[in-house]
Parts: C-alpha cells; structure tokens; sequence
C-alpha cells in the first residue's frame, strides 16, 4: 500500500516517509478556491500557491510585482477548499530579503492570515539568517534552488542553471545546508537532471523537481501551463496533459452562437 494512499492529510512527516519509500511526490500550483478544490479532490500531494500568480493571475511579465497581500489574498483562498494536501505558500519578492525581522513578520502573516501550512523562500545561504528565524517561530520552510525567478534581473536569463561546476558545487552545498538548518523539503527548478539526482540521493528530505530531471523525489508544475490554459509558454520540461485553452474557446463560442440565435435561453431553462 503506497503511503499516497494510506494518508488521509499530507503533513511535512508524510512526506519524509514517501521519500523513504521511494514513492514519488506530486505538487501543483493553485490560486483560487475552485481549481484548489478540483486539485485537492484528485488527490494532488502537494498545492503550491506560488509566486507564479504574478504571471498567470495577473499578467505581470516576472514574479517581482506581486505583493504580500496579494499571495494572501490567493492563500487563503486556496485553503479554504483543501482537505487533504499541503499547501505551501511562496514568500514574494522583497519580503525575506536581507531582512530575517521582516521575513519572520511575513510568514507570521502568512500562517496566521491564511491557515497554510508551510512557506517556500528562493536561495541557499544568502537567506540562511531568514529561514531560521522563521523555523524558530514552528513555521515549516521549504526552500528553492537552481533557477530562482525572483532573482531573473541578476540572472538576467531564464537558462538552465549550474551547468557549470563551480554553480553546481554550490548548489550541493546550498542543498545540503537547508536541510542542516531544517527546511523539510526543497524545489529544484531547471537544473540538469544528473546534478537534480545527485542532490536528491545525498539529502534525505525530499527533492520536488520542476525541469530537473526524473531522479528526484516529485515533480512540480504550474497547473495553467499543465492543463494548457497558457499557449504561450513552452520551456521543453513542461508536458501539457489538456488543451483547455481550446476548450474554453469552444465553449465560449457556442454560447455567443447561442445567445445571438435565441437558442439559449431555452423553455427549460426559464422561470
């Protein structure tokens, strides 16, 4: 019996243990209350609420503009439909940075405003000093490697990350302190598969790729890009398991055509 299974709701210890199992993790992102309840219901292990909103809710070209209030308007939303999965919400830009007092103060919001779960923050020990005053609190972090799209402007570039080896042993050292300090699980995005492999046999939390490969413990997905709601977007590491983009626009058409030729409403569906 596969502990995805078993478990009734997924904590941060149910995951350690689908790790120890070799059972693979699966997180989505979700930002409202409807699709949350969809994910939540088919059984998701993991509901990111991330930073992403900025991008597919609202429309900004990078994850930057999106604020605290913002991700917890979208939080708070997203916890009020879900049972059974974690939900980990992402600190937006400049509320952790440089400032472990303030980052404290944001996830504090955030738990308390939201009823999540967990935070995710973006980079290894240039936030060391935010994480732990945040773990000191009982708040459960998950960290964030490899490509950190907060950081596109010194980046400059949404390539591949640490295909170099110095930027490779760094982010093996990075991996190895988060999970020294406690965070209890990291996301690698676009990272080269046999480097997401190697981090994730040599920690022992779990390792949720997103571009890195198959050998780490889960995959993440942004679920408008999954579901195929967003046409523009298509980096090789995403796999679109639906063309709602399509649909919808089907939908949409037959009900203008509807309305235009007086076939909808019906008698049926009057009062």
């Amino acid at each position: 019996m596969s502990v995805h299974k078993e478990i009734k709701i997924v904590t941060t210890h149910v995951l350690s243990e689908m790790k120890h199992r070799g059972e693979k993790i699966a997180m989505l992102t979700a930002y409202d209350f409807s699709i949350a309840k969809l994910v939540d219901a088919a059984g998701i292990d993991i509901i990111l609420v991330g930073d992403s909103a900025s991008n597919v809710m609202a429309g900004f070209e990078t994850t930057l503009p999106i604020t605290l209030d913002n991700m917890i308007y979208h939080a708070a939303s997203v916890v009020r439909a879900v049972n059974r999965a974690l939900v980990v919400v992402d600190m937006p830009f400049g509320t952790y940075q440089g400032n472990s007092i303030e980052a404290l103060k944001s996830a504090i919001r955030i738990m308390k405003e939201t009823g999540a779960h967990a935070v995710k923050l973006e980079g290894g020990i240039e936030v060391k000093e935010s994480i732990e005053r945040i773990l000191s609190a009982g708040i459960p972090v998950m960290g964030h490697l490899g490509l950190t799209p907060q950081s596109i402007h010194k980046f400059g570039t949404y390539v591949v990350r640490a295909r170099k080896e110095e930027e490779a042993k760094r982010l093996i050292q990075d991996a190895h302190l988060l999970q020294e300090i406690g965070c209890f699980g990291i996301v690698l995005e676009k990272v080269p598969a046999k480097l997401a492999t190697e981090v994730a046999s040599q920690v022992k939390i779990p390792i949720i790729g997103i571009g890195a490969g198959p050998g780490v413990d889960g995959q993440v997905l942004v679920i408008h890009d999954m579901l195929g709601i967003t046409q523009e977007f298509s980096p090789r590491f995403l796999r679109r398991y639906h063309n709602l983009a399509a649909e919808i626009n089907g939908a949409v058409q037959n009900y203008i055509s509807d309305v235009k030729s007086l076939e909808f409403p019906n008698e049926k569906e009057q009062y």
